[in-house]
């Protein structure tokens, strides 16, 4: 890796301590990264640091190689305020929306500005120790040799400690039953000390409520403790596609529009074709 790329991600680090109030603090939202790690970065003691740790650091604070500008859509905002409320009050609540209406991005840059949130990706493969584990490497918390029992007692105990924590369960459509029902037990454990957020597509609500219509276990249970009902996330219209592409080198009005022409309102498919563009430009000049 590159001495310039180096001082990049850690000048993004710095930032990035300031935002969560010190080193200590950063190396907590940080899996993997210690706050020794982290003082060497900030202080130039670079010759024991792998390529691989270098990277780890970018990915889990925001660096963006490609500099990429993350823009407020109308959904970004959206998330942004219902996350902010969340985490203020202690509230527990679910948000769906469309494939690449950018719901994923909006919360890594909300959990990278804020203290004590705490942002898990659900994978379909889970169970409920692969979710544990991750729950406990989000809170710099060791699942070595640990009962789930256990490992749920450390999750509860560490949360309280937090000030004003937001729990946000990124993807929780792909979670089985078995592990969902643990969103039951956080909030049991949880309530009026930690804001709990489930975001996920329109599935999770289509799931749910037909889960409640057949009295499967548990359903009613997480349809009642996030208020039964699912907030919709505004989809990306053309106004945030330009927006997008203004922000980030293309500034052409016809190559906007066939953006916006082939981008399926989907922010992802946006990134590729604003990509393609700006090579285009560079091949011609």
């Amino acid at each position: 890796m590159k001495k310039s790329e180096k001082q990049a991600i850690a000048d993004n680090l710095r930032t990035f301590c300031a935002i969560k109030g010190s080193q200590n603090a950063a190396a907590r939202s940080i899996s993997g990264v210690s706050s020794a790690t982290i003082s060497q970065i900030l202080t130039g003691q670079w010759d024991l640091i792998s390529d691989e740790m270098w990277r780890s650091v970018a990915s889990q604070t925001g660096y963006d190689r490609h500099g990429w500008n993350v823009v407020r859509t109308r959904g970004f905002q959206r998330i942004s305020e219902i996350l902010a409320d969340a985490k203020d009050k202690s509230l527990v609540m679910a948000l769906t929306g469309e494939a690449g209406c950018g719901k994923s991005e909006s919360i890594k840059v909300f959990a990278r500005n804020n203290r004590n949130v705490y942002h898990v990706v659900c994978q379909e493969y889970w169970n409920r120790r692969n979710f544990m584990t991750e729950m406990l490497a989000q809170l710099s918390i060791s699942s070595a040799g640990c009962t789930v029992s256990e490992m749920m007692t450390d999750i509860i105990s560490a949360i309280k400690k937090r000030e004003r924590p937001l729990i946000i369960l990124d993807e929780a459509d792909k979670l089985s039953d078995q592990v969902l029902y643990f969103f039951i037990s956080l909030y049991n454990s949880l309530e009026d000390d930690c804001g709990i957020i489930l975001c996920a597509t329109n599935y999770l609500e289509k799931r749910i409520a037909k889960g409640v219509r057949i009295n499967r276990k548990g359903y009613n249970e997480i349809f009642s403790r996030i208020g039964r009902k699912f907030i919709p996330i505004e989809q990306v219209n053309g106004d945030d596609v330009e927006a997008v592409c203004r922000a980030n080198g293309i500034t052409d009005d016809g190559v906007i529009d066939e953006i916006i022409e082939n981008c399926d309102y989907d922010l992802r498919r946006v990134r590729r074709l604003v990509h393609a563009a700006i090579k285009r430009m560079e091949a011609r000049s």
